[in-house]
Formats: C-alpha cells, sequence, structure tokens
C-alpha cells in the first residue's frame, strides 16, 4: 500500500499597503483579525457538510482524505490571503480552486435526507458555491459577535458585501448571492430550516475526525478542547445533534459565561501580538509558511 499524498502547503506573502484584495480598515479584515475567529473556519465545515451534495462534491471528493488537515491548512491559507495577502496571490490561488471545481461532477451513491440517490450535483454550481460561502460568513460573525464585539446592522452588511467580493473570487455573480443582510439572513434560515441539511453517517464520522481532532502538540491540548468547546456550542441544536454531540444546560452556562467573560475581560487586555491571528500579525500561534520557507524546505 503507498504512504498517504501529502498535501504541499501553500505559501503567504501578506500585502503591503494597496496590494490587498481589501483596504486596511475593510470590515473582513477587522473581524478576521481576531485569532479566535480563525477557527470559525472549523466550524463552517461542519455546516458545509451537513449538505449532503456539499459534503459528496466539495468535501468528499476534493479533499485529499488522506490528508484532510493539509487541506484545511490550503484552504486556510487561500482564506487568508484573500483576507490579508496580496492581490495577485489572492486571483491566482482561487482560480486555481475554479478550475478543480469545474471538474467535479457527479451523484449521491445513496440517499441522504431529502435526497435521493442518483441526484446529480456539480461543485460550480452556484447554489452549492453559496452554501460555501454562507456559512464562512456567518461562521466568522456569530464567533466576532460571541467573543470579541458587537456588529450593528450597518456593520453586519458591510462585512457581507466583503464576502460578497469574496464569492466573486470563486465564481458567483453579483445576483447569486443575497444583496444585503437582510436578504442573507432570510436566505440562511431557509437553508438551516429548509430541509437541505442532513448529516449523513459519513459527514459525521469524518466532520467530527477532521474539525474535533486535529493534529497539536500535548502543550497545546487545552487550546483544542477549548476551541472544540466553543464550535460545538455555537452549532445549531439540530446540525449538533446530527454530529452526535451532546450539550446541556450546564455546558451552555459555562459556554455563555466564558464568552462574556473573554469579550469584556478578557480580550480588551490582551495586546495584539496575542489576540490577533499570525497572518495579521499575532505571535501566539505559526501562521502559513512564506515562500521562502518553503523554497529554504525543498
Amino acid at each position: 500500500m503507498s504512504p498517504p499524498r501529502q498535501l504541499t502547503p501553500l505559501p503567504f506573502r501578506a500585502a503591503a499597503p494597496g496590494e490587498g484584495i481589501f483596504a486596511e480598515d475593510a470590515p473582513i479584515r477587522r473581524v478576521n483579525r481576531e485569532l479566535i475567529v480563525a477557527f470559525s473556519g472549523a466550524r463552517a465545515l461542519l455546516l458545509q457538510a451537513a449538505h449532503p451534495l456539499m459534503f459528496e462534491g466539495f468535501i468528499d471528493r476534493t479533499s485529499g482524505m488522506d490528508d484532510p488537515h493539509g487541506r484545511l491548512a490550503r484552504t486556510a491559507t487561500v482564506m487568508n490571503t484573500i483576507y490579508f495577502g496580496r492581490r495577485e496571490d489572492a486571483e491566482h490561488q482561487t482560480a486555481r480552486v475554479r478550475r478543480v471545481h469545474a471538474r467535479i461532477r457527479g451523484t449521491l451513491p445513496e440517499p441522504a435526507g431529502r435526497y435521493p440517490a442518483g441526484t446529480p450535483f456539480a461543485a460550480d454550481e452556484p447554489r452549492h458555491l453559496l452554501w460555501t460561502l454562507a456559512p464562512l460568513f456567518e461562521s466568522a460573525e456569530l464567533i466576532y459577535r460571541l467573543y470579541v464585539g458587537d456588529l450593528d446592522r450597518d456593520e453586519r452588511d458591510a462585512l457581507w458585501q466583503d464576502y460578497r467580493v469574496v464569492g466573486g473570487l470563486f465564481g458567483l455573480a453579483p445576483d447569486e448571492m443575497p444583496a444585503t443582510i437582510e436578504e442573507f439572513d432570510a436566505y440562511y434560515d431557509g437553508m438551516l430550516h429548509g430541509g437541505d441539511l442532513y448529516v449523513t453517517d459519513r459527514a459525521r464520522e469524518v466532520g467530527r475526525r477532521v474539525v474535533f481532532h486535529p493534529p497539536a502538540p500535548l502543550h497545546m491540548r487545552w487550546l483544542v478542547e477549548s476551541v472544540n468547546f466553543a464550535i460545538a456550542g455555537s452549532l445549531p441544536p439540530h446540525i449538533r445533534r446530527g454530529y452526535g454531540l451532546s450539550w446541556d444546560p450546564l455546558r451552555e452556562g459555562l459556554r455563555r459565561g466564558g464568552a462574556a467573560y473573554l469579550k469584556r475581560v478578557v480580550l480588551p487586555l490582551l495586546p495584539g501580538a496575542l489576540r490577533n491571528s499570525p497572518v495579521a500579525g499575532g505571535r501566539l500561534l505559526p501562521g502559513p509558511p512564506t515562500a521562502e520557507e518553503l523554497e529554504r524546505a525543498a
């Protein structure tokens, strides 16, 4: 048996002023510079995988499941390049993603929720691209509001407008995305409760293994378990049950109390080097490798 294929890390090059997709003060940068928001990507993955066609087409077939955490790291680098990296790198990386999506076609091998076996899917279909984008926005926005700071209606709308730019990079046309935050909220509520989402046995197994058991040294397990607690607690209840995650009023009380303490007491006192994501100047965790580091390692 051949050894599992390891995905090559993507390099990251931070943008100087004027070199990026977004301005320095863009809402999407303000939200995603927070280290705690960086972990919202794992929550978004669970929501994406709760759509059977998304799981089959985007995740199970494009992930290189021999190295799922390598794939997550590459995805994180693509998103961080969009937020904080150079425009040319962001456009190059998202063009590659679009080419991959254009090749993914298939049918469901077995029934899943309301979808019968044989239901066709295409990874570049707009409704599937939108359900890739929507949990990324909603998870980042929710985690920011829970743990960092409040966002009023106009701030939420401005943040969604930035994510519409992200959607365009992945192939969505403006009229294929909700135009305002109110339209987004209506779309998202319809997706959560309209019968499209169903956590299959395979999605449950893969989602729990990939999201809740990332590779981490022993001295960082406290952080992994803290993040896992926050992710599980912030999922919609029926999605959490779909993944077989237990929850109760005591856990919910601890989650709410911990979030309030972090938001009101801890984060305001932390310097940027500790509270920011590595790609936005933080130093608590290592960031993605630079092109120079990859060249030296080759």
